[in-house]
């Protein structure tokens, strides 16, 4: 996760007895406040040329946040209505003369440090996370909406071109056929419905459909054994197919939003919720695992693209 941005945390006495925070705990927590509001972090539907719901950066390394982080800022865009995607910290922010509105709250994000440990005679290095606090450009004394730089809007034509080149520098072995869309590991190839199978909706046309559809199952290709070797998902119902459908789930939204397509929420959406609340009220890892992993699929699908 980016941790460009971090700020040295404060000396704590040693006779410090607060309890420790759990942030993985902290971090489910704030998703599952979202879902319980009715909303999903990674699919509020994006539109062309509106900065807020792109890939969160750094105001000062113009890095983009990936992992959890990425849903932790858009959720506070969603909250916030923020429509800005550039977040600093208050150090950052201060370092650029700029300053923080008074009464304005942060948001948490998390990176990942080592601490080295000896476990059965060898010295291993442990992850643990950390965290710390960013404010959205909306956040600052000096904001004016009108100031807020948004990219001049480009057609949904040139999106959906972009998006098709992008499905085909992969080489994935896509088939039509079926009324619905997966990937079948075993034999390596996505089976998705036809095109015209696809209607319109509220926010995306049919078009946009069909590709945020195939990007899901996209995701799911690139953790095959000859790819990323992501082991999750071989059992219906268990903790590794819950973490990789979210996988699918994160991996496909920050596509989307890269790629300009809007994702739509699912007609199912109240129940849909209902079911990522128990997964992540049952286990408070399979949120940072899976967002870490649909980062790197991301990244993996990257990188097949052609260097411009």
């Amino acid at each position: 996760m980016n941790n460009t941005s971090a700020q040295t945390p404060a000396n704590t006495s040693a006779t410090n007895t607060k309890p420790r925070i759990d942030l993985y705990q902290k971090v489910t927590d704030t998703i599952i406040q979202h879902l319980e509001e009715g909303t999903m972090p990674w699919q509020k539907p994006w539109k062309g040329g509106d900065s807020s719901f792109k890939i969160p950066q750094n105001q000062v390394s113009g890095k983009q946040y990936n992992g959890v982080n990425i849903l932790l800022l858009w959720g506070a865009s969603i909250k916030h209505e923020y429509n800005s995607n550039v977040w600093a910290s208050f150090r950052q922010w201060s370092n650029t003369k700029e300053s923080i509105r008074k009464g304005e709250k942060g948001t948490m994000v998390v990176y990942y440090d080592f601490l080295e440990k000896e476990v059965e005679g060898e010295l291993k290095k442990l992850p643990f996370l950390k965290s710390y606090v960013v404010f959205n450009q909306c956040q600052l004394a000096s904001y004016d909406p009108a100031n807020i730089s948004n990219e001049p809007e480009v057609s949904l034509v040139e999106r959906l071109d972009e998006g098709e080149s992008f499905l085909r520098n992969t080489g994935a072995v896509i088939k039509h056929k079926g009324k619905s869309a997966s990937y079948n590991f075993a034999k390596d190839e996505i089976v998705m419905p036809k095109m015209a199978s696809f209607i319109d909706t509220e926010h995306s046309t049919a078009t946009e459909n069909y590709y945020s559809t195939l990007l899901h199952e996209l995701v799911h290709w690139s953790g095959h054994e000859s790819r990323l070797k992501r082991d999750f998902g071989k059992r219906f119902g268990d903790y590794t197919y819950a973490a990789e459908e979210l996988v699918a789930e994160f991996g496909a939204a920050f596509l989307c939003s890269e790629l300009g397509i809007s994702c739509e929420p699912r007609k199912d959406h109240a129940s849909y919720i209902a079911n990522w609340l128990t997964a992540l009220k049952n286990n408070k890892y399979i949120l940072t695992t899976s967002a870490t992993a649909a980062s790197k699929a991301v990244d993996y699908l990257n990188n097949l693209q052609p260097v411009i």
